[in-house]
């Protein structure tokens, strides 16, 4: 598989990236090392976790299998931090529980490191200053090799990653921001990717499948059972989806896909994947076969006038300030 440099650092890693979000709940430990294994053997390095998937145990299910299946120094671990079960508190990104957190974390894993930690969501209730010293500390300690954000905003990652980079060498600029991205959701053009491309942010789209619907297997109000729109915990997630300017979404993606004789899957992957900014997508894939199929990508290459026909048809309202106003 193809690599790419994270951003503006060298930190190489594949240009897919295996998520790990139904680990430890939906995803048993069979199935996880067949996913893991299969990753491994197409040359896909990028894991992503986080401290709260199956409440600690994807990162307890990933530290196991890389101490048998899977060497840890063929691997580049990315895991998250700063999401509680708090109703009252979603985010608690103070300093001193994202160092417990990561602690807690690395335990889990069985390792004295993660490859990239980010902070999981921006917190209002703590100073981001106090926030951003906590990665600082976490390189410094040799803990964390590199370390990003998620689901910041286009004003608070560039408030963030301008701050990293106010003072070079005493404070860790970030190299990487993870952000939900497809051809379903591309409100992150709006702001977020146009900073993260000029600030040098390496962009890791999560759902870049449109949680699953821009494979085709709801089409025509069709919920497979063993799909995540049937899913108890991942239904409410699925479901904001499947409205009519999905479908039409989803159709565009169908026909592009039967023109090119290959998968829908495969076509709204390649179209995230080689966006501008875009460094590696994370797939969640449910079963090995499933990553095989999204795999498969890897030889493909959208022609342009499919890449022009897909833009027109997802094509988000951009109007004032992000265009120029003398256009408007």
């Amino acid at each position: 598989m193809e690599q790419r440099h994270l951003g503006r650092t060298g930190l190489r890693v594949s240009r897919i990236g295996l998520g790990t979000l139904t680990w430890g709940r939906d995803t048993d430990e069979h199935d996880a090392a067949e996913l893991l294994k299969t990753f491994w053997d197409a040359g896909g390095t990028l894991v992503d976790t986080a401290d709260v998937y199956g409440d600690g145990d994807a990162e307890y299910l990933l530290g196991r299998l890389m101490d048998g299946l899977v060497p840890r120094r063929d691997l580049v671990i990315s895991t998250k931090a700063g999401s509680v079960p708090d109703p009252d508190r979603r985010f608690d990104c103070s300093r001193g529980h994202l160092l417990s957190a990561l602690d807690a974390s690395l335990a889990r894993l069985g390792t004295d490191y993660v490859d990239v930690w980010h902070v999981h969501s921006y917190d209002p209730a703590t100073p981001l200053e106090e926030t951003l010293q906590a990665l600082d500390i976490a390189v410094a300690s040799g803990r964390v090799r590199y370390a990003g954000v998620s689901n910041f905003c286009g004003w608070q990652l560039a408030k963030a990653a301008t701050w990293q980079l106010a003072a070079p060498g005493a404070r860790t600029r970030l190299a990487s921001t993870q952000m939900e991205y497809s051809l379903l959701q591309r409100g992150v053009e709006r702001e977020v990717l146009p900073a993260a491309v000029d600030l040098g942010i390496g962009m890791l789209p999560s759902s870049p499948l449109g949680r699953g619907v821009l494979t085709g297997k709801y089409r025509g109000d069709a919920t497979p059972a063993d799909s995540r729109g049937a899913s108890e915990h991942l239904a409410p997630f699925v479901a904001p989806y499947l409205d009519d300017t999905a479908s039409r979404i989803v159709d565009a993606v169908t026909t592009a896909a039967d023109g090119l004789a290959v998968t829908a899957l495969q076509v709204a992957l390649a179209w995230v994947r080689d966006r501008p900014g875009v460094t590696a997508p994370i797939v969640g894939a449910r079963t090995a076969q499933q990553l095989t199929a999204a795999l498969s990508v890897e030889a493909l290459s959208l022609p342009d006038e499919i890449c022009r026909a897909l833009d027109d048809v997802s094509a988000p309202v951009h109007r004032y300030p992000d265009h120029d106003w003398s256009t408007l």
